[in-house]
Parts: structure tokens; sequence; C-alpha cells
């Protein structure tokens, strides 16, 4: 009797797994109606961590500039993913960087989402998930692409906002610094695209 009961306990609980649904951190919606206000009262949360500096790389090749709808854009509320905090910047003319996104070959529109990374993703594919804050729902990440991003491309550069994913599972705000872009696929250039493989430490 008790490993009928043991077994149920584990077929409701993976059921209620596969039931639950969560919104792809692309497709996140936040309130934008007034840009300057949504800013403002994200950033007053302290429990964003990290820095929106630019990597030390690419301090020189960046503008600071101010555009308040795209930082809203960026910015999700405690549980809802995207970003906690963060400054837009403008890719200078006559510069270009290199940048990265982990993607989902099941929906191949999601190449060229909005969410990348300043790194090529490495190490344990567990802690990427938790450092940039992608819920299992969202994308097996089994794809990468590495891009230019060209000259006066702006960008959003900040930390993850809390991102929860299930009942079981949910992310803390991050230190990891990610990009937030728009309308991508016209701001990137010379794009490789790359198959995961297994690899067992």
């Amino acid at each position: 009797m008790k490993t009928r009961l043991t077994l149920t306990a584990i077929f409701i609980a993976s059921f209620a797994l596969s039931g639950c649904t969560s919104t792809p951190g692309d497709t996140a919606q936040t309130d934008t109606a007034n840009p300057a206000n949504a800013t403002q009262d994200i950033l007053d949360a302290s429990a964003c961590i990290g820095s929106t500096e630019p990597p030390a790389a690419w301090a020189s090749k960046l503008n600071l500039v101010d555009d308040p709808q795209l930082l809203a854009s960026s910015l999700g509320q405690p549980t809802k993913g995207k970003l906690c905090q963060g400054k837009v910047y403008e890719v200078k003319e006559g510069e270009a960087l290199t940048v990265f996104r982990a993607w989902n070959s099941t929906n191949p529109n999601s190449q060229f989402g909005a969410w990348w990374a300043a790194n090529q993703p490495n190490g344990k594919v567990a802690q990427y998930r938790a450092g940039y804050e992608i819920c299992y729902q969202w994308s097996p990440l089994d794809k990468m692409t590495r891009c230019e991003l060209k000259p006066g491309s702006k960008l959003v550069i900040g930390n993850g906002q809390s991102a929860q994913c299930s009942e079981w599972l949910t992310y803390p705000v991050s230190a990891e610094q990610q990009l937030y872009l728009e309308d991508t696929e016209t701001l990137v250039s010379n794009c490789q695209t790359y198959d995961a493989v297994f690899g067992w430490e």
C-alpha cells in the first residue's frame, strides 16, 4: 500500500508540473502605459543586485542614452522575469559588439528574441537557467546564436528580475548581466548558429 501511495503522489506531482504554464520571457508583458512611472517603481526596489555598467571590454564602445520607453519594456515586476534594473546604451559608430543567445529550436521565431548575453553560455545548464531566469517551460536551450550588434543599435544592460516558473521553482533576482534588444533581427549581422550536444561531468 505504501508503494502505491508513493507512486500516486509522484503521478499527481508530475501531472501538475506538466499542466503548469508560464509566459515566456520574450513575450511577458509589462505595463508601459506610463513608462517613466513604471521604470521608477521597479528601479526603487532594493532587491535588485549586480551592475548595469557595461562589461569592461565594451565600455569605450557604448554611449549611455535616454530612452524611457525601451527601458520600461525591459523591466519586470518581481516573480515575472525580465530585468530588475537596467540602463540604455547605444553602440558607437565604427564599433560592433558580439552577443549570444541560447534559444528554442522548436520555435524558429525565437532565434532573434529580445534576450541576449555578452558572453557565450557555458557551464552547467541549471546554473545558466538560474543566472538568466530562464524557466524550463520557456526554452530547452538547445540552440545558440552568435551575432554582431551593429553600430547605432540600442540595448538595455541590466540584471535579472526574479521569475516564478512553477509552484516548486522560483529563481531569485540575479547579478548576471542580460541584454535586452527590440527588433533584434534588424540590429544584428554576421550570425552563426550552433547546436547543443550532451556533455556530462
